[in-house]
């Protein structure tokens, strides 16, 4: 197993790393495992896809001529 040393480690982070293992019942050693785990998981991939039709509920009475023509006299 591999051993990692961290240098130059900001006190007031190792001493809420300590009290966040210790709220978990952990050692501090455990605890940076485990948020290491965490922080390198595979993150599930999702497609643009998917997105499609998200929000449009939010359209669906709104004249989309008439709101781009009332954004466009906006800009001026």
């Amino acid at each position: 197993m591999a051993t990692l040393n961290i240098k130059k480690m900001p006190d007031r982070l190792y001493r809420k790393l300590q009290a966040r293992a210790n709220r978990e019942h952990r050692s501090v050693d455990q605890e940076v495992i485990h948020i290491l785990s965490l922080a390198t998981e595979d993150a599930t991939s999702f497609s643009i896809l998917e997105l499609q039709g998200l929000g449009k509920e939010a359209w669906s009475k709104v004249d989309a001529s008439k709101h781009v023509s009332k954004e466009r006299r906006g800009w001026d």
